[in-house]
């Protein structure tokens, strides 16, 4: 996690912020940013009242320079893996532009506490970051361990690798990813579903909207694995969002 450019840093706590990452939107408004946060993006779904209110400044990855300019920024968040890297870059004229880089759940610890120390909300931060923490520590595996196929994606297929966030909190689950001999994002075909053969397969809510049908279909292909509907976002956001995870996970664990 770096300033794009490192000599870039705010001389003060921002008072006018955009955010490039839905998450860490939300990480703002949990941390009290109300008034310090001035752009959002349209994926930026959360608070409800932050996005019918704030001013949107394109997608994750179609950004309006033109927008976040007017706006006046003096920080903005961004992410190395949800934005463009060239379409970042041509922000940094305009503002400091601080980006993460999230793979793993202490990835996201830090950058709780890092978005905190930038906004002045340090104590704040803190306390979010610790809760988290704490409710990840109550987590227990399986024994023996279970194998899971996570899919994001139909037509085709796609799962989550060895390098990503959700394969971190699949792993704190209790859980084996079934593709994490794969990076990123693989894209997988019904064959090799059914070659790994996993004992339980989760459908996220985003970024692709998995329906019962889709249950129905895996379950030909595996007829004895489990096969449920999750909260993608409870997997994916690496903000504040972990307050709920963990209880999250407790609960489906109880059904696995």
């Amino acid at each position: 996690m770096f300033f794009l450019n490192g000599d870039s840093k705010p001389n003060s706590p921002p008072k006018r912020i955009v955010s490039l990452v839905p998450s860490q939107t939300e990480l703002l408004y949990d941390l009290g940013l109300e008034e310090e946060t001035v752009g959002i993006t349209k994926f930026c779904v959360h608070p409800d009242s932050w996005f019918r209110s704030k001013t949107r400044v394109g997608g994750t990855k179609a950004l309006h320079r033109d927008r976040i300019a007017a706006l006046q920024p003096d920080l903005i968040l961004a992410n190395k893996e949800e934005n463009v890297k060239e379409q970042v870059e041509r922000l940094q004229d305009i503002a400091p532009v601080w980006i993460s880089d999230i793979h793993t759940l202490d990835d996201a610890l830090e950058m709780i506490r890092t978005v905190g120390a930038l906004t002045d909300k340090k104590d704040k931060a803190d306390t979010i970051a610790g809760r988290i923490a704490a409710d990840f520590g109550g987590l227990e595996a399986f024994s023996p361990a279970r194998s899971a196929l996570y899919l994001i994606w139909r037509k085709p297929w796609m799962t989550v690798g060895r390098d990503t966030f959700i394969h971190d909190i699949l792993q704190r689950a209790g859980l084996t990813n079934s593709y994490a001999d794969g990076e990123r994002y693989p894209t997988i075909s019904n064959e090799d579903i059914i070659a790994r053969n996993p004992s339980l397969v989760l459908l996220s809510s985003e970024p692709y909207p998995f329906k019962q049908q889709h249950i129905q279909e895996l379950q030909a292909l595996l007829p004895a694995a489990t096969i449920q509907l999750v909260d993608g976002e409870l997997f994916s956001w690496y903000g504040s969002r972990l307050l709920h995870t963990a209880a999250y996970l407790k609960q489906l664990q109880h059904t696995w």
